[in-house]
């Protein structure tokens, strides 16, 4: 029989000894195991897969009880996963996702401002930017004044600004005078009024109104984000920056027998952090370091060195006007000096690092302190991160592959390409992110989206990094275009190394947890435009199927 084994020592007895709940036959299987090897059959028991092979041999393997899925000749991949992924959008603030023009953003915000209440404030979803606009820009505070004059407005952009009308600024208190809080920005217009955009701390001056939900409507909330995602052929996500309550919400869902996605958390620093507070913090918690199990476990913590697409903190000033005649060089969001402090002591206590770092100067500073770390005691083997790590120097490879890092890469570039483009230039925008020269450098890499601020399917992950296409901006850097084969690996076995979970998942193995995707063409033949138009027709996750497409399910 030709059956491929991973884990048992006599793979023959195995075979003999269990029987499969389901076979999936006839069907190419891209089992992203060391030699990519392609499969026509699988068989799965329990929550994992048993075998894979040719299908006349996977269906000897079929007893009384076994079910007998024929795949029709439909490509199954493992199932994929994001490295960075908040939330999947949406909830109860006013949708702009689906805005193309700036009439469509004030038409919307108009919309909901018809229904609220006098001074009612009136706050967007951050799954929008402005390069997803024909004019390409903000709207900003007098535009959004003539759409609600009373009512205060705050668009929330991304997870780095906010965009307030007239109203919101006085709710706030924010005006002519007022100070900008050190690692933010109060942008102003020509007469040094507030325009309206607060960007990273400036944001603190706004406490937007919290929607208080019982413990199961937030867990109805985020069961619902995640059978989103599943229908997107999602099975591993990793959530960067999250609360205490909600680490204790998906082990509440976990207790509960409703998950139906595998989560690796990233813990939020406090505010404010310092190495005295990180401590507290985690001694207060509770938590330990990697503790749960194969659906949740606490990943290490996120901390942040710069801005965003328009914070970023580079070596080089901004193009103009944004580099304000060469003053200005994004947002350092923490002092060298506490930086290093603090993770020395997460070091210290055994706790993981994983810094949001956009621009090259934001790099010195996290590869500077997880060097003082790792002199401290050893880092080299525990997998620490870079988040996003936009702006690499070719100097910095060198030093992140001695630390052993892991990059947490996503396709930013696919929606913001054309704002990078005035905020940095042509040559820094198309190096964002330099994804075929961190693999040509020996960095390890993991995929994701940064979902809402990019869309969250994976598919439109893999098509940006092999066709480094953007939504409004053209090819953007194609020579740094990476492999479908090398793609596919990012978002499956690259995300399961980068939480130390590779010998479990992130490829189709006997022995491994039965997680994969089917889908409705084989994304590593057909013509690039249709990467991303793929269908998934079925989610497994565990061998169960948390997504199953109507197309499919008539079959």
């Amino acid at each position: 029989m030709a059956l491929a084994w991973t884990a048992a020592p006599d793979p023959n007895a195995r075979a003999q000894s269990l029987t499969p709940d389901t076979i999936y036959v006839n069907g190419k299987i891209v089992t992203v195991d060391v030699r990519f090897s392609i499969a026509e059959a699988i068989a799965v028991a329990g929550d994992k897969f048993l075998a894979t092979g040719k299908s006349a041999d996977i269906r000897k393997l079929a007893g009384r009880g076994t079910r007998v899925i024929d795949l029709h000749a439909r490509t199954v991949v493992p199932g994929l996963a994001d490295s960075h992924l908040h939330n999947a959008g949406g909830g109860s603030g006013v949708d702009l996702s689906a805005a193309r023009t700036l009439a469509d953003v004030f038409a919307a915000i108009g919309r909901r401002v018809k229904t609220a209440a006098a001074g009612e404030a009136v706050i967007s979803n951050g799954d929008w930017h402005e390069a997803q606009l024909k004019e390409q820009r903000l709207p900003l505070r007098r535009e959004l004044d003539t759409v609600s004059p009373n009512n205060p407005v705050v668009l929330v952009r991304g997870g780095h600004e906010y965009i307030l009308n007239s109203a919101a600024l006085a709710k706030w208190y924010i005006d002519k005078t007022t100070a900008t809080p050190e690692g933010g920005q109060i942008s102003r217009y020509p007469d040094g009024e507030p325009n309206g955009e607060l960007i990273d701390n400036a944001r603190r001056l706004v406490t937007l109104p919290v929607n208080r939900m019982t413990l199961d409507q937030q867990i109805n909330a985020w069961a619902a984000q995640y059978r989103k995602l599943n229908a997107a052929g999602l099975t591993s996500v990793r959530h960067p920056g999250t609360s205490l309550d909600q680490y204790r919400l998906l082990q509440e869902m976990e207790r509960r027998g409703v998950l139906t996605m595998r989560v690796n958390v990233l813990l939020s620093a406090p505010p404010d952090p310092d190495a005295a507070k990180v401590r507290e913090f985690i001694e207060r918690s509770g938590v330990k370091p990697g503790e749960g199990d194969n659906w949740v476990r606490a990943g290490g913590m996120k901390l942040v060195a710069d801005g965003g697409f328009e914070g970023g903190w580079m070596r080089d000033p901004y193009e103009e006007p944004y580099g304000k005649d060469r003053s200005y060089r994004g947002l350092q969001l923490i002092p060298a000096d506490r930086y290093i402090g603090i993770v020395r002591e997460l070091n210290r206590l055994g706790w993981r690092a994983a810094t949001h770092a956009v621009g090259d100067a934001a790099i010195d500073q996290v590869l500077a302190g997880y060097e003082a770390a790792n002199a401290q005691s050893s880092i080299a083997d525990k997998r620490w991160t870079i988040e996003h790590g936009f702006i690499p120097r070719e100097e910095h490879f060198a030093r992140m592959r001695a630390l052993g890092l892991v990059v947490s890469v996503q396709d930013h570039l696919y929606l913001a390409g054309p704002s990078l483009v005035r905020y940095w230039g042509p040559k820094r925008a198309a190096w964002v992110t330099p994804l075929r020269t961190y693999l040509d450098r020996g960095v390890r890499a993991a995929a994701g989206t940064d979902s809402p601020v990019v869309p969250y399917p994976p598919l439109w992950t893999i098509d940006h990094f092999v066709t480094r296409d953007t939504i409004s901006g053209g090819v953007l850097g194609a020579d740094q275009k990476i492999t479908r084969e090398e793609a596919l690996r990012l978002s499956t076995t690259g995300n399961a190394y980068l939480t130390f979970e590779e010998k479990i998942k992130g490829s189709i193995e006997a022995g491994k947890l039965a997680d994969f995707v089917v889908l409705s063409e084989d994304i590593l033949t057909v013509p690039d435009k249709q990467i991303q138009e793929t269908k998934v027709l079925m989610t497994v996750v565990g061998g169960k199927a948390v997504f199953v497409d109507g197309e499919f399910a008539s079959h």
